[in-house]
């Protein structure tokens, strides 16, 4: 079977080599190739070929070195229930690989063409402590970015340096744009990227606050990872063999500030003056309940998230976690139908084409669980409500970071902090009185309020204590719904 590249691929209807490099994007993984630069992508089917893209990896050569023999098109496989379709993509014109050559990437982001640097480097990649949202000053990528400037190895340490270059050269300044699950993503990472400009240079901190657009994004769209048998799917439907493809579902989402001084593609999405509401009903709803389904997923055995669909009782508890905890929480944005959105919601978890692995959603729960899931906590706690579902959410993180399954076998889990959580876990062992206060004990994911509220340390440790003692299955078995 043939390759897909430039030579074989007769579905495109414009010619990638003649794409402008207008956009670069740091952290070229599945999700952005599935997501911002399939949005790309059709706004240069339409004609405006100023919007190809240069992906950069800050990690793995993986993506280049798999792209590259493909001239970077790839196929882009959408299920629903009516199927799967797939379609080429071709915004992407490379992929830098940052470790390799730091200056070529600062190079491309200083190119007159590029009006534009976005980022999905997931929450950790912003050397951030997620409680405030401050830079972390200790992270060992921020230390070495102070000490190596111009060779930096960070996602906030290329944006400064490279900004800095475009000033000295006179240049106007790019749109930072991060379409990553922070909350409000658009003024935390000016925090962040303004703060390690000042260690540097105080004036280069003003240039940026002053000069340097940060939109808030919110993105929707549920992208697992691509395995094996998707590439032979694909390659079976497209008649082309691709090496690197990506599945996704045919719901797609991205509600944008809009606030591009450089000017910006002509996405089909939704642009708005304020954000907040859509970010918090995303967050909390969708990015809230797959967090907590995976843990407790993962514990009760299930590999997917349509498999925890499957088990009614946790497709119950998902439910109840939705409408009578989080929903209270929210600000519903204008002509925003949030009932019609959770049911849409469950209908997406339940989608058997997306093999969304719970093991992947796991991961890098440290960074995630303030703005999925503790922030909802502290404003139910202000309301003096309920925060039961919530509470087994946190626990079941608890329990999955411990290392050991239900069964006694290993878990790998990866996050930033492993190394302190397993230590921990391994103190405290198999006693949700011991391990529940050592892991709240971590203020840069609990803050110092959290722990120091008996509502929330009872309830936590109350659910911690059921799965070590009945397991997930018979502690979630409690939840019930009747809009599952």
């Amino acid at each position: 079977m043939e390759r897909l590249s430039r030579a074989t691929c007769k579905a495109l209807p414009y010619d990638p080599a003649l794409l402008d490099i207008g956009i670069v994007h740091l952290g070229v993984g599945a999700f952005h190739r599935a997501h911002q630069a399939d949005y790309t992508d059709e706004a240069v089917r339409r004609g405006d070929l100023r919007w190809g893209i240069m992906g950069a990896s800050l990690r793995s050569a993986e993506t280049r070195d798999a792209l590259a023999p493909q001239d970077f098109l790839y196929t882009i496989a959408e299920s629903d229930e009516a199927g799967e379709r797939c379609r080429v993509i071709g915004a992407l014109r490379g992929v830098l690989v940052a470790p390799e050559n730091p200056q070529a990437l600062i190079e491309a982001m200083c190119l007159s063409s590029v009006k534009i640097v976005s980022l999905t480097v997931t929450e950790k990649g912003y050397c951030h402590d997620p409680a405030t949202g401050e830079l972390n000053e200790a992270h060992p990528d921020i230390v070495h970015d102070l000490a190596h400037p111009h060779a930096p190895r960070s996602a906030p340490g290329f944006l400064v340096e490279a900004l800095r270059a475009r000033s000295a050269r006179g240049a106007s300044p790019f749109t930072v744009l991060c379409c990553d699950n922070l909350p409000a993503n658009g003024r935390t990472v000016a925090k962040v990227v303004t703060r390690l400009a000042a260690l540097r240079d105080p004036a280069l901190a003003r240039y940026i606050a002053e000069q340097v657009a940060f939109p808030a994004t919110m993105v929707d769209r549920i992208v697992p990872a691509t395995t094996d048998a998707d590439r032979v799917r694909i390659a079976a439907a497209t008649g082309l063999e691709d090496r690197w493809p990506v599945v996704t579902e045919a719901y797609n989402n991205w509600v944008i500030e809009d606030r591009f001084p450089q000017g910006r593609p002509d996405w089909k999405a939704s642009f708005v003056a304020d954000i907040a509401p859509f970010e918090l009903m995303k967050l909390r709803l969708l990015n809230g309940a797959h967090s907590a389904m995976a843990y407790l997923g993962y514990l009760a055995g299930h590999e997917t998230i349509a498999g925890c669909m499957q088990d009614a009782a946790l497709a119950s508890y998902v439910a109840h976690l939705m409408h009578d905890e989080v929903t209270s929480t929210l600000a519903v944005p204008p002509g925003a139908d949030v009932e019609s959105y959770k049911q849409a919601l469950l209908k997406r978890f339940r989608n058997p084409g997306l093999r969304h692995r719970t093991w992947q959603i796991a991961m890098d729960g440290s960074q995630k669980l303030p703005q999925r899931l503790l922030g909802t906590i502290r404003d139910r706690l202000k309301a003096g409500a309920p925060i039961d579902a919530l509470a087994l959410g946190v626990a079941a993180w608890m329990r999955y970071v411990t290392g050991i399954d239900e069964q006694g076998r290993p878990i790998d889990v990866r996050d930033p902090l492993k190394d302190e959580l397993r230590a921990r876990a391994d103190a405290a062992g198999a006693d949700a009185a011991a391990l529940a206060p050592a892991l709240m004990d971590l203020d840069t994911i609990f803050g110092r309020d959290l722990p120091a509220d008996s509502r929330f340390t009872s309830a936590v440790t109350g659910a911690l204590g059921s799965l070590f003692v009945k397991g997930s299955r018979a502690t979630y078995e409690s939840f019930r719904s009747t809009r599952a």
